[in-house]
């Protein structure tokens, strides 16, 4: 049960910062994608960079367990198409999709009866794309830190520093 309330608080949270950062607004979303604007870039991989040393700090301090997935090629690169195409499409992601609802927004829901119409057709095609599709290119369960052999903080650490010269590549050129 605990699990669901932090679940429920995160999302609350997460919710409430896509809509203060306006990245849940539609010219952001259609300025992400013809690389015009990288407002949403800046904050995802803001995200990504919070978690990635708050999850590897609780690991180290035994707080947390990795629960890592395994990296199939095959599925990765087609969901990223089908996720891409509907991005396009429809100008949201899921989670701005949901925070556009959140704000009135009705167009979003073409979103969620596409995600509930695919997640339905992905589920009667499973026993074939188990057989198929997420055969191709399946390397396991591995990081990036485990495949070059080192501990993750090094790679961390390169990870943040590229991202400050990509964000202030992107505030130079005014993204």
């Amino acid at each position: 049960m605990n699990e669901l309330v932090y679940g429920l608080v995160t999302g609350i949270i997460f919710g409430f910062l896509l809509q203060k950062g306006r990245v849940i607004r539609y010219d952001k979303q259609i300025g992400a994608l013809l690389l015009k604007d990288m407002t949403i870039v800046k904050f995802m991989l803001t995200s990504i960079l919070v978690a990635m040393v708050g999850v590897y700090l609780l690991v180290d301090l035994g707080l947390a367990k990795l629960s890592l997935k395994a990296t199939i090629l095959g599925g990765n690169i087609i969901g990223g198409l089908i996720f891409g195409l509907g991005w396009g499409i429809l100008g949201y992601c899921p989670g701005t999709q949901m925070g556009a609802i959140g704000e009135g927004r009705w167009d979003a829901v073409w979103g969620i009866i596409g995600m509930l119409f695919g997640a339905a057709l992905y589920a009667e095609a499973y026993p074939f794309f188990k057989a198929t599709v997420l055969t191709w290119g399946d390397y396991g369960k591995i990081t990036i830190p485990q495949l070059i052999g080192i501990n993750h903080w090094p790679v961390i650490t390169v990870i943040i520093v590229l991202s400050v010269i990509l964000f202030k590549w992107f505030e130079r050129k005014g993204l």
